[in-house]
């Protein structure tokens, strides 16, 4: 069997539910386009899944992002290009993503706390949820990126 399955064709019903949470995070849940796409960059750096790594970064040059923020997301700590909400948000995604650590630290969640509301919060955490989930199928039948066509 080839290893490169087309897995929304052999089950479109829950690629069209995780699809329908994407759809609510980006247009329905007020968080920032920019920060949803860095968060998932980060989760999927940290993931180590190159099809979301691809897709991530193009959506980010889309949006007019900087090459300076983007090359940096893997050391953000080291720097001062993200504002303290983003830090917090970042910190919150490598928290959430690396949960077999155990426990989120109760320090990030109260840092994340003074920069989100709490539906934020869960809006943010069901964003790093997805990512997760996007990252074990792209890691799993390891999809191809090709940049979509400009019509």
């Amino acid at each position: 069997m080839d290893r490169k399955l087309k897995y929304p064709r052999v089950s479109p019903e829950p690629y069209e539910k995780q699809s329908a949470l994407e759809h609510y995070l980006r247009a329905e849940s007020g968080l920032e386009q920019t920060l949803l796409n860095f968060v998932r960059l980060r989760a999927s750096l940290l993931n180590g899944c190159h099809f979301c790594i691809d897709l991530h970064t193009w959506e980010l040059k889309k949006s007019n992002e900087t090459p300076d923020r983007i090359a940096s997301l893997a050391d953000w700590r080291d720097t001062t290009l993200y504002t303290q909400r983003e830090r917090a948000a970042l910190a919150w995604t490598e928290a959430v993503t690396n949960i077999q650590d155990g426990h989120v630290p109760d320090v990030i969640f109260d840092e994340v706390s003074q920069h989100f509301t709490e539906k934020e919060l869960v809006d943010l955490t069901w964003a790093v949820a997805s990512i997760n989930a996007w990252n074990r199928m792209g890691i799993t039948f390891q999809p191809q990126f090709h940049e979509p066509i400009a019509k």
